[in-house]
């Protein structure tokens, strides 16, 4: 081999040795911060994490979403999550009482609302018929989340309850595991109307595609949604610095755009 091969040939080499080294300490300097979050946040999450990103790089997020009910489960056998985003405040609040979370990482973000919702093509007028809509002839299903995993299934229960109408619409019900899935049944006509979380239906794949009446507030408990910090969170600055941001201006505007009041 002529010497400028033979330095041609080297040069590949530590450019090669040198990019690998990079590579490991770019790896190694990744901060990995793992949240299981209740399905109806699952929208307005990814939108803070699209602004959380390009400020915190050097954390990499890895969301999972389902029902509050579902997570509080798993997390009582230490699931491995950092953080958890419940639909409902209980759930954090149990995990601390249970000594799997600090009380002092417990926060409240943000307070839901529920609706009656059908798509565009429903001939329902839920708009004048409120919670008598449930009771159309049309209606052979009606969709919400399952109230023994989904803190928004539980509210719809309530709802139902005490505007009178459960004992007539019980056989109907058709339960989601999450108030997603609840969600999904009537935009694929598997229901022909549903309970859900105000805020899936201000953004895609729902937007547009349907039409609202929302449940009075005192006829179900105040939703309130908190998280949770959990004890064995492999970061915890990096899940501090999240529930910063999340409860912080920037958490806050967003999470008013996806219809939640702001405790």
């Amino acid at each position: 081999m002529c010497l400028i091969s033979r330095i041609v040939a080297l040069a590949l080499t530590a450019a090669l040795i040198g990019g690998t080294y990079a590579g490991v300490a770019r790896s190694a300097e990744s901060r990995i911060l793992r949240i299981a979050c209740a399905a109806d946040m699952r929208f307005a999450l990814e939108e803070i994490l699209t602004a959380f990103r390009p400020k915190h790089e050097d954390i990499e997020v890895r969301a999972t979403y389902g029902s509050s009910g579902n997570f509080y489960a798993q997390l009582s056998n230490r699931a491995p999550f950092d953080v958890f985003l419940s639909a409902d405040v209980d759930y954090p609040r149990r995990l601390i009482r249970e000594g799997l979370a600090p009380p002092e990482s417990e926060f409240v973000y943000a307070v839901g609302r529920i609706v009656l919702w059908v798509p565009q093509s429903s001939p329902i007028d839920i708009e004048r018929l409120g919670i008598q809509a449930l009771l159309a002839p049309s209606v052979q299903k009606i969709a919400i989340g399952n109230p023994r995993y989904a803190p928004y299934g539980r509210a719809a229960e309530s709802a139902m309850k005490s505007l009178g109408v459960y004992d007539k619409v019980h056989d109907r019900l058709v339960l989601g595991d999450s108030i997603l899935q609840a969600a999904q049944f009537v935009e694929s006509g598997a229901a022909e109307i549903g309970i859900i979380s105000h805020s899936l239906t201000l953004r895609p794949p729902l937007q547009g595609k349907g039409r609202s009446w929302e449940v009075p507030l005192d006829a179900y408990p105040r939703r309130e949604q908190g998280g949770v910090i959990l004890a064995w969170a492999q970061d915890r600055g990096a899940a501090e610095t999240f529930r910063t941001f999340m409860i912080g201006d920037d958490g806050k505007a967003i999470l008013k755009k996806f219809g939640f009041d702001i405790p």
